[in-house]
């Protein structure tokens, strides 16, 4: 067997063992890590949103974040569908209350990349999170995808790629997705989700139409420059 060959497979067995090793504590601890170096952002992007009934073209947006949990999203065309309540697209958010439990729920993958999966459950009985599953890549310690559920708002999931500022634990783009018939929407906003026929073969259809979806790609992040407090009134 080629020398180059078997290095690799031998260096893929130790990189394979060392992530079954590694205790899911630690691997939430090092994600946690590198995603509380960003004391404050502002990212500018673009963002795209896909919800049944609702037309809205895509937008440019600013996001603004300040630790522990100040988060604000302002978008060009004046509206944007992402759930209030939730964990919305900001990360920082997950670690903000201490009060969980952590769960090793195995392995998993995403897009092809071996991941660690953390289940966090709120010890606080009165949290609107009902549970939190992350999917974290255990070698850069970045969280690849999220699923929350919760009480006023459903479930909703965030799927993440990172480029240019992954040392940071931000990600370039995010697909945000979630069940807007489970969502409560703002007063004097209604969708009809029943398209009026019982046709079996439009259940699938319309089950579909209940998911939203909005992506957003970032290009550029200003990290740790300080942010006035003014920015989130």
């Amino acid at each position: 067997m080629n020398t180059k060959i078997l290095y690799t497979m031998l260096w893929a067995l130790f990189i394979q063992k060392n992530i079954s090793a590694q205790d899911i504590n630690i691997v939430v601890g090092n994600a946690r890590t590198k995603i509380e170096k960003v004391k404050d952002y502002e990212a500018t992007g673009k963002m795209k949103t896909n919800v049944t009934f609702l037309k809205i073209p895509i937008a440019t947006i600013k996001l603004y974040f300040k630790n522990p949990n100040k988060f604000k999203l302002i978008s060009e065309k004046g509206l944007s569908f992402v759930p209030k309540g939730s964990l919305s697209i900001n990360l920082n958010n997950i670690f903000t209350d201490n009060n969980f439990t952590i769960i090793d729920a195995g392995f998993d993958k995403i897009d092809n990349a071996n991941v660690r999966v953390a289940k966090l459950l709120p010890n606080d009985e009165n949290s609107d999170l009902v549970l939190t599953t992350l999917y974290i890549d255990p070698v850069n310690f970045l969280i690849l995808k999220s699923k929350t559920t919760t009480k006023e708002n459903g479930t909703y999931e965030l799927k993440m790629r990172y480029k240019k500022y992954s040392i940071y634990g931000l990600p370039d783009e995010i697909l945000f997705s979630f069940n807007a018939k489970d969502y409560k929407l703002p007063k004097g906003i209604t969708f009809d989700f029943d398209d009026g026929t019982s046709n079996k073969q439009t259940a699938n259809k319309t089950e579909k139409a209940k998911k939203g979806f909005v992506e957003i790609m970032l290009s550029k992040y200003i990290i740790n420059k300080g942010l006035n407090d003014n920015i989130f009134k």
